[in-house]
């Protein structure tokens, strides 16, 4: 080392604490559950102490609470996981300090001076010792639709909403209390669980949920699936009449009829009209049926067998639907069961028609989630090194996950994981990504799902991705499959999407339409059809009303010719 090199080092040493300083704050949350709190929460049998997921939520806005606010957008969000959490025992959020993730600010030095509203919050989790002897912490339904919706998930806990001064060059500490826990959305009912809900029947809509012996087996603990069921127009009346029925697949329905049926209503859009379609005497008379599947990563369940999220296909299949027939009169035939949905419910609907193709009569699949992972979104799993970034000779750019139908990028890929992050480690955020990661991938060592890619530098993992064709591609497996399965598919694909989808869901729908019309032995004969400049989630163009949307009455009527076509229905 030369004389120069000497004092030059010297000089980094000596401000190097200096920069490190720079780069925190001295800004403090301290928050704590209530002793008022803690014993409500065993009314929920939660244990306690707690173990779950504790966050500081930061906001310009305050006209709603910022928990209510929480997107990937915005607001402000630090998320940590805490264990074994006794009533006063202070949870506490600063720079540098634990395992605290932050989105979009990683720490709270990155806040601008200002006046902010403030709130704390709670995400309980439940011990979970599954069948395949893994013992993992999640998230519990409580009737509210899972993790999806946490942050209005009956038994967290939240503080009141604080205005307050930040000042991230400052020195201060901010104690907020854990004391007010969400109530449920409906009294308990006979079950005495608060899972799936307990919404109450209505004259149209029927509410039913049961215990799944197949999901209780792998979670280890009871586990409900439920079902609301639109009733024909005069089913009372004609007690010997049998239907048909279309399951409308989708996210966490909640108290919400299938097909958005609304009693008196006129209606909008889609569901213009469906009120009077339903109650006329000309009209063909379905029931349909949504499922609450809420699970402990997300509000459904993708209806598929999954190792880490349970057999929820079989479950469907062998359980639900056939106690459903049973109940209400149900053809229980495969012709009279048809499947539709949009986005994660048009995966969903393809995905039990592809997968149990003696069982369903017929899918109409729309603006899917991906149906081909050379088109997961923008990534493509096989042969891309990096879901985030797109390497071009010098550069490299970032990928877009949401746009608008003027090509304007809303948020990428990378802000959307990351913000995931600070939700829940280990696929527990309750979105997108993560339950994608949880139905499709093998269990990892630690009882959680293997990731897809480093959720902080988005490297992929070319063996999960190799799983991932293997079990959950719907383009690779009819490729694989076709010969065995093609003549109980035939016919029966229906698919429909935006060419402007917001999230790209339109590219991997191309590469499994090159598939379905190129098939033979036998030809597929699968309908798919593309909506010019139409975001997500278009379902098809009206047959009555040339260049505008399909609404669901129409859609019925289809499904009715479809059945008849196949001389089944009359």
């Amino acid at each position: 080392m030369t004389r120069l090199q000497i004092p030059v080092l010297l000089i980094v040493l000596l401000f190097l604490p200096h920069y490190v300083l720079a780069e925190m704050s001295g800004i403090l949350f301290r928050t704590h559950l209530t002793p008022e709190a803690a014993a409500e929460l065993r009314r929920f049998d939660h244990e306690v102490p707690v173990t779950g997921r504790a966050f500081v939520i930061i906001s310009r806005e305050g006209e709603r609470e910022p928990r209510l606010q929480v997107h990937v957008t915005g607001p402000q969000l630090f998320g940590k996981n805490v264990r074994d959490v006794k009533p006063e025992h202070p949870i506490e959020f600063q720079d540098g300090g634990g395992e605290m993730t932050g989105y979009p600010h990683k720490k709270f030095i990155g806040l601008e001076p200002g006046y902010y509203y403030v709130q704390t919050f709670l995400t309980i989790y439940t011990t979970f010792e599954r069948s395949d002897g893994h013992i993992v912490d999640l998230f519990h339904d409580t009737g509210a639709g899972g993790p999806q919706r946490m942050f209005a998930g009956p038994g967290n806990v939240h503080s009141d909403v604080q205005r307050i001064y930040i000042d991230p060059s400052e020195d201060n500490v901010y104690t907020l209390e854990l004391k007010n826990v969400i109530p449920p959305l409906q009294p308990v009912k006979e079950e005495k669980v608060l899972q799936q809900g307990n919404p109450r029947d209505t004259d149209w809509v029927k509410y039913v949920k049961i215990k799944s012996d197949l999901l209780t087996e792998f979670w280890g603990k009871p586990m409900y699936i439920g079902a609301n069921v639109l009733l024909p127009k005069g089913y009372n009346e004609a007690p010997d009449n049998e239907y048909p029925v279309i399951f409308h697949m989708g996210h966490f329905p909640g108290e919400r009829a299938p097909l958005r049926f609304r009693e008196g209503a006129e209606g909008s859009a889609r569901t213009k009209g469906l009120y009077d379609f339903w109650v006329s005497e000309d009209e063909p008379r379905f029931i349909a049926v949504s499922i609450r599947d809420a699970n402990p990563y997300f509000g459904t369940s993708y209806s598929v067998n999954s190792k880490n999220v349970g057999p929820y296909g079989d479950a469907i299949t062998e359980e639900l639907i056939p106690y459903l027939e049973e109940k209400f009169r149900m053809i229980g035939e495969p012709w009279a069961r048809v499947l539709a949905g949009g986005s994660t419910g048009g995966w969903e609907a393809l995905a039990l028609q592809v997968w149990y193709p003696e069982f369903f009569g017929g899918t109409w699949s729309w603006c899917p989630d991906p149906v081909d992972f050379n088109h997961y979104q923008l990534v493509n799993i096989y042969e891309d090194d990096n879901a985030y970034y797109k390497k071009r000779n010098w550069i490299k750019t970032e990928r877009p996950s949401n746009r608008s139908v003027d090509g304007n990028i809303n948020y990428t890929i990378k802000q959307e994981l990351h913000w995931e992050r600070a939700l829940g480690t280990n696929s527990r955020s309750g979105r997108q990504w993560a339950i994608w990661e949880a139905v499709f991938s093998p269990v990892g060592a630690d009882g959680y799902p293997a990731p897809i890619w480093d959720p902080v530098t988005g490297e992929i993992d070319t063996s999960v991705a190799e799983y991932w064709r293997e079990h959950y591609d719907i383009h690779h497996y009819l490729k694989e499959n076709w010969e065995t399965v093609g003549e109980l598919l035939q016919g029966k694909i229906h698919i429909a999407t935006g060419d402007m989808d917001n999230y790209y869901l339109e590219l991997a729908v191309y590469l499994l339409e090159d598939f379905l019309n190129e098939a033979d032995n036998p030809p597929a004969n699968a309908v798919v059809e593309y909506g010019r400049r139409q975001t997500h989630c278009w379902i098809g163009e009206s047959p009555e009303r040339p260049g505008e949307e399909l609404t669901h009455a129409e859609f019925i009527r289809l499904v009715a010719d479809y059945m008849k076509d196949r001389a089944q229905y009359d």
